[in-house]
């Protein structure tokens, strides 16, 4: 760099004389070279500040690479342990299903199957059934029904009550389906009864006539007449079916018990067609087996047997 002197100068004004030192002036390239040498330092400067910066950056990332996984090993490692908890889930449930079972359903319907007299028919479970001795529908506390037998010597097998609250709202009193025997009628007397419908507008009694029962590949032939009987405050309408089968006479008898219509505010007769449709189809599912002959073992139908002195369900 060049050296600067300072310049010495004298000044006269009148009698006196004057000394002063004047510095000369920096030149043009001076000046570049001054501002030149203080921007080389500022960069300088920046240059070591930038570096101390990047050592303390390098240093911070690998302690981060230390501490903490990389996001994508994070989401491998996440999805191998929940496709292992499902796969576990998975065998638990299946072991867990083979264990447990599914809870059974109860029939819909039950079987009724008497091996003293042959006789089995289907009935809805929520029904009330009686066998036996007490087979008779007055022990269900339903109304008074005789036997239709031209001759002595009948025997309840079993009766089959409706509930009484089937029909609400209405002179709905009982329903109820019976099967009876008698072993001492011959053949020839088994399609009469000891009392016929009486119905007739003349009074004459109305002669039985023959209608066909059960399924369509199982139709039975049997003989069937009705009986009506009643006052203002009860009455009861029965329905009569005989069949000569096993060497006995077998009855069917399907009941209908109203009371209140006229003489209670809000009751209305019930429809007899619907409640006939019920028992009739019971009457439906009759089948008579030779006596002492075993049941099939594999037999779908039967839900539910009980003897001639069992009971049955609801």
């Amino acid at each position: 760099m060049a050296t600067i002197e300072p310049m010495k100068t004298r000044k006269t004004e009148g009698n006196n004389t004057f000394s002063r030192t004047v510095l000369p002036s920096w030149s043009r390239e001076q000046k570049i070279a001054m501002i030149a040498s203080f921007a080389i330092l500022g960069i300088l400067l920046a240059v070591i500040a930038c570096s101390k910066q990047s050592t303390k950056m390098a240093a911070g990332g690998e302690s981060s690479q230390t501490s903490a996984p990389h996001p994508i090993s994070v989401v491998a490692r996440s999805e191998a342990t929940v496709a292992a908890n499902s796969t576990k889930d998975i065998a638990t449930a299946l072991a867990t299903t083979k264990v447990k079972k599914s809870p059974r359903k109860r029939a819909v319907e039950v079987t009724y199957s008497d091996p003293n007299s042959g006789v089995s028919f289907l009935y809805p479970r929520r029904f009330t059934l009686a066998s036996g001795e007490k087979g008779q529908p007055e022990s269900l506390g339903t109304e008074v029904v005789p036997m239709n037998f031209v001759h002595p010597g009948g025997v309840p097998v079993a009766t089959v009550a409706l509930p009484g609250d089937l029909y609400p709202g209405t002179d709905f009193a009982s329903g109820f389906f019976s099967v009876n025997v008698n072993r001492s009628l011959p053949e020839e007397e088994c399609p009469h009864f000891a009392f016929v419908d009486t119905s007739n507008p003349d009074g004459e009694p109305i002669d039985a006539q023959k209608v066909k029962v059960g399924a369509p590949d199982a139709l039975k032939e049997m003989e069937m007449t009705s009986e009506f009987e009643g006052n203002a405050t009860r009455q009861i309408e029965t329905q009569y079916y005989h069949d000569y089968e096993n060497g006995a006479c077998y009855e069917y008898v399907l009941g209908l018990g109203t009371a209140g219509y006229g003489s209670k505010e809000g009751v209305e007769p019930v429809n007899r067609d619907e409640v006939f449709a019920r028992l009739e189809k019971i009457l439906g599912t009759v089948k008579v087996r030779p006596v002492g002959q075993e049941h099939p073992a594999s037999e779908p139908a039967v839900a539910e047997q009980t003897s001639a002195g069992g009971g049955g369900g609801k």
